[in-house]
């Protein structure tokens, strides 16, 4: 019991939207879906395979989120909207974690054995990200909307882009734009760096001391629009609603 209402405090703190306990317990597919799997993985764990697969797969129509039986789940675990989203076989998911609509927790491999990954404690996975092989994700890193992440990440990382990269860790920048300024993000949506416009930025910002000459100061040519979004990349943020 203490289990589910870890489940269900999760929701009161991490979705704004949610406002009595009846709400919750009757309109949150995210909610059902994980004890749904709780179940199922019961059943999977004491060699009653065929019951816990029926099971989750009837989840599965009910909710739209597909979590495989054999996955470990831990308690505290929150899905918001859900729909989308898949948790393979040999997933473990730590105490704590967000996901969000769309994410896929999936293999690279048709091998037998640990194939997908391992997310720790209070990670937060935007909407549409995928998370692929038997990774670990350190624990309270955030991974941004549509990120693709397929490496190990540190704990207290932010990851954006495809592939993923990091791009902050430990609350503090990796890199710094081509200000010189350094970012906190967290999970404010038009915080996180878009890194591919900042590289290509870079790149263009040495075509045009090239094409200057030898000896020019360093500064912007006249034709080039202003980079209203340097360093924000305001298209990846978590996607949360």
């Amino acid at each position: 019991m203490g289990t589910l209402r870890q489940d269900i405090q999760a929701v009161f703190d991490r979705d704004p939207a949610a406002r009595t306990w009846w709400e919750v317990l009757t309109t949150y597919p995210g909610l059902h879906a994980i004890w749904f799997h709780r179940v199922a993985h019961w059943l999977w764990t004491h060699h009653l395979r065929w019951p816990g697969r029926l099971l989750s797969h009837a989840a599965r129509w009910l909710t739209g989120i597909e979590i495989h039986p054999g996955a470990t789940i831990g308690p505290g675990f929150f899905i918001d909207h859900g729909m989308g989203v898949v948790i393979g076989e040999t997933a473990e998911v730590g105490p704590n974690v967000t996901l969000y609509h769309g994410v896929t927790l999936g293999g690279t491999s048709w091998n037998k054995g640990k194939r997908h990954p391992t997310l720790m404690e209070g990670v937060v996975v935007g909407a549409g990200a995928k998370v692929l092989g038997p990774i670990t994700i350190g624990a309270r890193t955030r991974i941004g909307a549509n990120a693709v992440v397929v490496k190990e990440v540190p704990p207290d990382s932010v990851v954006v882009g495809i592939p993923g990269r990091v791009t902050h860790r430990l609350g503090a920048p990796v890199t710094v734009d081509e200000r010189g300024q350094r970012h906190q993000v967290d999970l404010d949506h038009g915080a996180l760096p878009d890194v591919t416009a900042r590289a290509l930025k870079m790149l263009a910002d040495r075509v045009a001391r090239l094409e200057r000459g030898p000896g020019a100061a360093p500064g912007r040519d006249e034709d080039e629009p202003p980079d209203d979004d340097a360093g924000t990349g305001g298209g990846h943020g978590f996607g949360l609603a």
